[in-house]
């Protein structure tokens, strides 16, 4: 029997997951067992097609696989293919290999669950649709699979919909997300109306070529950028990604590791002849990306729910991905996007862990002393911690310095915002070690509860603690994005003063929070009326309410009243009341009754008579 070519290989991976969804649906929907297998399966069968292509790629070979015309309507053409290469296969191993590990960790987290069928269908589909946006080939197949992803996603933030905190944060990740696809819409269109096609190849070698002006060249990139911003929570559209946590934690890992919010900083890497038309809007990715990592960390260090802390962090290393795009960094922020998704899933599936083991209890300050309970969670969100920090010699390391000595050769304003983001998370992750983990129990019931996770739990979370150890050595990911790639090395002053950032924040948890304090009183009387502000998220939700509440029902009232009394008063009800008037008049007259007639001719009669006799 022959291999499968390349092209049945790319067919095959995309659609194993979406034939699990249909077969949970008609066939296993009331069998949670039956409808794990089938997921985990059809995704493992989607990783090992990735891993084919992975090879088949890396051996320098070209994969070229033929479109067809899907829609023909005059000058409009839209394709149906796929793009496999360098870029779209790092992203495949990605999501199908950091999936196949949550979702066999969703087996023991989600026992007892009534709803696993649905589940796991959902799962299926979301890793479906995001599949479908790495693959695609031109802007309006990767906008298809781009709802996909936000209503699978919106669908697995709100699964436990009957929580009404969880309804309205899938409801808030739908609502945000569609402010930033508006965007992104009218700037495929745009893009169209200027190079009259979708496909990233044709408009790779004709973008620059159109002489277009800076203007439309900035607002083009700048409405695609929208899209990107929206998925992957940039500033200011970030605020639905916390309240995410909502959902499952291993939904929470499969969102914030490797798939949705990653889909945003994917898209700008592939469309980077795009955005690097336009220096202007490079400039405002990169500072959006800069401050939104920021921002976040300073959140994070306030933050008292676990999973929120997760959450934060994934803001922030989001923003050093958009960082390294917006200065040209495609590979650089690949490598920290691939690096990320494994030691993120790690931190999300360990908490998790402690999660499950105190009866789904979520705050930090009832926690304290698991590490003895509970040592091989500890051992694995340990690592995911410095990793997620740059410690040495972990992955995220490599890939976060690889972003900040981008920006030591390009902006010394972001690199100064990205060494005290570096600083910022280490404090905060060293802060979660040592309240979670160390010191006393907080709560003797909750601790006497605790107990070492099953080894469906555990099994993930060894694998994906050895990709977060290994993942970022000898420099794989970029050399295998940019075989040709030959990177500056840093002094080893640079290197030193890079690592000795983090390590400086850990020792500063450990001197605020090494005495097994009971809440943060110690940090909010250091910094006063700003805990305040990062404690309540730089009240950015609060501005939002108030311009529903203030502005936009303002406004509505507004545009009601006037719809009410003068378009439909006086304009369109105006002129019917005249009409029907008339109209009453012509019937009057002309009721067909001769005895009106003849009383209408007498009185006609009568009235000349008087008018003859006034003359």
């Amino acid at each position: 029997m022959s291999m499968p070519s390349p092209e049945q290989l790319t067919w095959f991976l995309l659609f194993a997951p979406l034939v699990a969804t249909v077969g949970i649906l008609l066939f296993t929907r009331r069998r949670p067992m039956a409808s794990a297998v089938l997921s985990i399966a059809a995704v493992s069968l989607s990783f090992v097609a990735a891993v084919k292509l992975f090879l088949v790629v890396a051996s320098g070979a070209v994969v070229s696989i033929p479109p067809h015309i899907w829609l023909a309507a005059g000058p409009l053409i839209v394709e149906w293919g796929g793009v496999v290469d360098r870029l779209s296969v790092l992203m495949l191993l990605v999501v199908t290999g950091v999936g196949t590990a949550i979702q066999v960790y969703s087996v023991g987290y989600m026992r007892g669950d009534s709803g696993v069928p649905r589940y796991f269908s959902l799962m299926s589909f979301f890793t479906f649709s995001m599949l479908g946006i790495v693959l695609a080939p031109n802007f309006i197949q990767m906008f298809i699979f781009w709802e996909l992803v936000g209503v699978s996603s919106t669908l697995l933030i709100g699964f436990w919909f009957e929580r009404p905190a969880a309804a309205a944060a899938g409801v808030k990740a739908f609502i945000v997300n569609r402010v930033g696809d508006a965007g992104m819409i009218l700037g495929i269109l745009m893009v169209w109306g200027y190079a009259g096609s979708f496909d990233f190849a044709v408009l790779a070698g004709k973008w620059q070529g159109l002489g277009l002006s800076p203007v439309i060249l900035a607002a083009a990139a700048g409405l695609i950028f929208c899209g990107a911003a929206g998925k992957s929570a940039q500033i200011p559209l970030h605020v639905w990604l916390p309240d995410a946590m909502e959902g499952p934690t291993p939904v929470s890992a499969l969102i914030h590791a490797a798939t949705m919010v990653a889909a945003g900083v994917y898209m700008v890497c592939r469309v980077a002849w795009l955005m690097a038309a336009s220096p202007a809007m490079m400039t405002v990715i990169a500072w959006t990306g800069g401050l939104t990592a920021l921002m976040a960390a300073l959140i994070a260090v306030t933050q008292t729910d676990i999973k929120r802390v997760l959450a934060y962090s994934t803001l922030s290393q989001l923003g050093y991905m958009m960082l390294a795009a917006g200065l040209g960094g495609t590979t650089e922020a690949m490598f920290h996007l691939t690096t990320h998704a494994f030691f993120k899933a790690l931190l999300f599936l360990a908490a998790g862990s402690v999660i499950m083991a105190l009866h789904h209890e979520q705050g930090i300050w009832r926690m304290g002393g698991l590490w003895k309970r509970m040592p091989l969670t500890f051992i694995a969100f340990l690592i995911g911690a410095l990793a997620l920090s740059g410690i040495w010699p972990f992955s995220g390391f490599y890939s976060k310095d690889e972003i900040l000595f981008l920006a030591l050769e390009q902006s010394r304003g972001l690199l100064v915002i990205g060494l005290v983001t570096a600083f910022l998370t280490a404090f905060y992750m060293g802060r979660i070690l040592w309240v979670v983990f160390f010191g006393e129990p907080r709560d003797g019931v909750l601790y006497g509860h605790a107990r070492e996770s099953s080894m469906v739990i555990i099994l993930p979370l060894g694998i994906l603690a050895v990709l977060s150890v290994a993942g970022g050595w000898y420099s794989v990911v970029p050399h295998f994005l940019n075989p040709g790639l030959v990177a500056a090395v840093p002094s080893d002053k640079i290197m030193a003063g890079f690592l000795a950032v983090p390590l400086i924040g850990f020792l500063l948890a450990w001197r605020v929070y090494g005495k097994a304090p009971t809440d943060d009183a110690v940090l909010r009387r250091i910094l006063g009326p700003v805990y305040r502000w990062m404690e309540n998220k730089f009240y950015f939700d609060e501005m939002y309410g108030w311009l529903v509440d203030s502005v936009q029902d303002t406004i509505a009232l507004v545009c009601e009243t006037f719809d009410r009394w003068i378009l439909q008063g006086v304009g369109v009800g105006g002129i019917s009341g005249i009409t029907r008037g008339l109209g009453g008049v012509v019937r009057v007259i002309q009721s067909g009754d001769l005895r009106f007639y003849l009383f209408m001719a007498g009185a006609g009669v009568v009235a000349l008579l008087f008018w003859w006799m006034r003359l």
